[in-house]
């Protein structure tokens, strides 16, 4: 795999996958501009080369269809500001009318095509819109890591059709500390997992047991893991079908000396509402009609123990509803304990990363990883469809 900075650019059509899928605000402006701003240093790069620059990007989930509220034109004009220069936006991504303004762009010029997902080919990868996509660039960049997992035109099928292709500088940087990570991480490692679901993270479980040293469990995923030991739950989330799999992977993480740590105590409260009562108590102490919706303190003190010496922390999903003033102290503590942390730290997921912004230490964490699923995904050990594409560049054109 190539990357930016290997390819020669200088009056080159460049077709670049970003990922502008930024939240808007009800006046339709870009509320949250974090995802363009990462994109940016690759795309200045390409205009400063003298490239002519064709971006792509998909906007909210409009299903393959025209939809004026997941328009890019709210985007293309944050764009410009960020430029700090006028960026065209095309009408649509593919077709004879977008090729001929392609072609119309300038050297350190740039153009902006419509949602992606305006056509069903494009989460359907098929071909014919790949081809579509292709005809518009001599070159790819991928530097949309966090849609990197998806097998999609844009992403995975485009870059065989193409003459040349690389890594944008922030996939690039997204891999490199993966594997910073979970290739050798310095040691002690540590893991630190939250969310909702066990389901979703079985996978980056098994595999971080080859690599961790300590893997910190809480959020409601923890909750299977303690009913799987006896303990009291009450009403919390539980995934009654992976009990015996929680207790497998306790086990195996016994025989491997990889320590796993629990909740021993949760804020609980009858309701999720704000207003209702709230109150601290050991796990087993959970009274049948509560449920936990943070860490408590002892477990915000044995969480910071355990991660405290750690060289290496990677970082995914929140300790409880932390959207909810009464249950966010446990993932704020954890984010501060993880920004003071001597080593690496890393972390991934929407949730946590707005975590890290909270507690206000973003400054202090080695990186914050732009992905949710893709980062996910890396963790568990499968190959990104969007990385596996830039090693067979080409490898489909005719």
């Amino acid at each position: 795999m190539r990357y930016l900075h290997e390819l020669e650019l200088k009056g080159r059509r460049v077709l670049m996958r970003v990922d502008f899928n930024c939240p808007l605000t009800e006046s339709g402006r870009v509320a949250d501009d974090n995802r363009m701003v990462q994109a940016l240093p690759s795309v200045k790069h390409v205009l400063e080369q003298g490239g002519r620059l064709v971006l792509c990007s998909h906007l909210g989930r409009p299903k393959g269809e025209r939809r004026p509220e997941f328009s890019l034109a709210p985007v293309a004009a944050h764009l410009s500001h960020l430029l700090g220069r006028d960026v065209p936006l095309a009408p649509d991504c593919v077709g004879p009318e977008v090729e001929e303004m392609a072609r119309k762009v300038e050297p350190g010029g740039l153009l902006l095509l419509e949602n992606l997902r305006f056509h069903k080919g494009e989460t359907a990868n098929d071909p014919e819109f790949a081809k579509g996509l292709a005809a518009l660039g001599e070159v790819y960049v991928n530097d949309a890591f966090a849609v990197s997992h998806r097998a999609h035109a844009s992403v995975a099928g485009v870059p065989p059709l193409m003459e040349e292709c690389g890594a944008g500088f922030l996939l690039e940087k997204e891999l490199d500390y993966f594997h910073r990570v979970m290739g050798s991480p310095e040691r002690p490692m540590a893991a630190i997992l939250g969310g909702a679901k066990v389901s979703s993270k079985l996978g980056v479980i098994r595999s971080l047991l080859d690599r961790a040293d300590k893997i910190v469990i809480g959020g409601a995923m923890a909750n299977t893991f303690l009913k799987a030991q006896g303990m009291p739950v009450g009403r919390s989330l539980v995934e009654e079908e992976l009990l015996d799999t929680a207790r497998s992977i306790m086990d195996e993480a016994r025989e491997r000396g990889v320590i796993i740590y629990l909740p021993v105590d949760g804020v609980v409260s009858t309701s999720t509402d704000p207003q209702g009562r709230v109150r601290i108590c050991p796990i087993q102490e959970v009274a049948d009609d509560e449920m936990i919706l943070d860490i408590g303190q002892a477990t915000i003190s044995l969480f910071k123990e355990a991660i405290h010496d750690a060289r290496t922390v990677v970082w995914n999903g929140p300790m409880g509803l932390f959207e909810k003033v009464p249950f966010s102290t446990g993932t704020i503590s954890l984010a501060r304990a993880v920004a003071g942390c001597p080593g690496l730290t890393v972390v991934g997921g929407g949730d946590t990363g707005l975590a890290i912004q909270m507690a206000g230490e973003a400054p202090q964490i080695s990186y914050i990883s732009t992905g949710g699923g893709a980062f996910l995904a890396l963790l568990e050990g499968q190959e990104l469809p969007g990385v596996r594409a830039l090693d067979e560049c080409g490898g489909g054109r005719p």
